[in-house]
């Protein structure tokens, strides 16, 4: 497989010496146009990877943030189709920035995995990230979609022990996803010397990059996290504040666009320092 832009974003980060900022929204929330206008501004506002949450109506790893973002998105008429869209009228104008479809199996097995796999790919889909789905079943998609040129991430938790590390880490590429606290997404802030401790210990493990998230949401924390791994996620923080730009009826306010890249800024201000 050729260098993917995932590999190319994460060597460039490393000749520059810093780690990269991940921003996670969920694709068609609040609504289609409003969703294409953040994806398209997320990189010159500073997002150096982009993790776009593919709309589910019970994501169970997921805060209230997250699952009303979902829930916002599926009323507003947003399904896998309209996803993948998304994606390819971004890579329309943004070949470089990558792109990695998160969320849950039940909405790809629903499409098909062989048509959602060979739709992720044209569309311009970097990576995958399937909560749900444990090494166990790597046959159902993980192996398929490696097969097929997409990169398959994993996440590690507080609770991965050593044995598990070892299943977590087959067949996992692009880079590991290190969940910071153990619950649900925008949950609590985590305990920093904690998560360098153990990013730490997966170092000993991977060579991959190592990206650390949830409960992350201020400058000041992502330049903490910026300290000692490769990648810092931020989602909740995002997403709430989309939900504060919404206007009485729940529709996209005029500074919402605004708003919510202002504060990719100020995160990415805080990795780069």
């Amino acid at each position: 497989m050729r260098e993917s832009r995932i590999e190319r974003r994460f060597a460039a980060l490393k000749r520059a010496g810093r780690a990269g900022l991940v921003t996670f929204v969920s694709a068609g929330d609040p609504d289609r146009d409003t969703s294409a206008a953040l994806l398209h501004g997320l990189p010159a506002a500073g997002a150096d990877l982009i993790e776009l949450g593919m709309p589910f109506t019970d994501p169970m790893a997921d805060g209230p943030a997250i699952q009303a973002a979902s829930l916002r998105a599926l009323g507003a008429g947003a399904n896998m189709c309209r996803t993948l869209d998304l994606v390819g009228g971004f890579r329309a104008v943004d070949d470089k920035t990558p792109i990695v479809l998160m969320g849950y199996y039940n909405p790809i097995y629903i499409y098909g995995p062989e048509r959602f796999l060979a739709d992720a790919l044209s569309s311009g889909v970097d990576g995958l990230i399937v909560v749900d789905l444990p090494p166990e079943e790597d046959a159902e998609l993980c192996i398929p979609a490696l097969a097929a040129g997409l990169h398959f991430i994993r996440l590690a938790t507080p609770t991965t022990d050593e044995r598990r590390l070892s299943r977590v880490l087959t067949n996992t590429s692009g880079f590991l996803y290190y969940v910071s606290i153990a619950g649900i997404t925008g949950a609590r802030s985590p305990e920093l010397t904690t998560v360098r401790a153990a990013v730490e210990r997966l170092r000993r493990h991977t060579s991959l990059p190592i990206a650390v998230g949830f409960g992350l949401k201020t400058a000041a924390q992502t330049a903490a996290v910026a300290g000692f791994a490769d990648a810092v996620v931020v989602g909740s923080a995002l997403v709430d504040r989309v939900a504060a730009g919404l206007d009485a009826d729940g529709r996209a306010g005029p500074d919402l666009v605004t708003d919510v890249l202002g504060l990719v800024s100020d995160l990415a201000a805080g990795v780069r320092a």
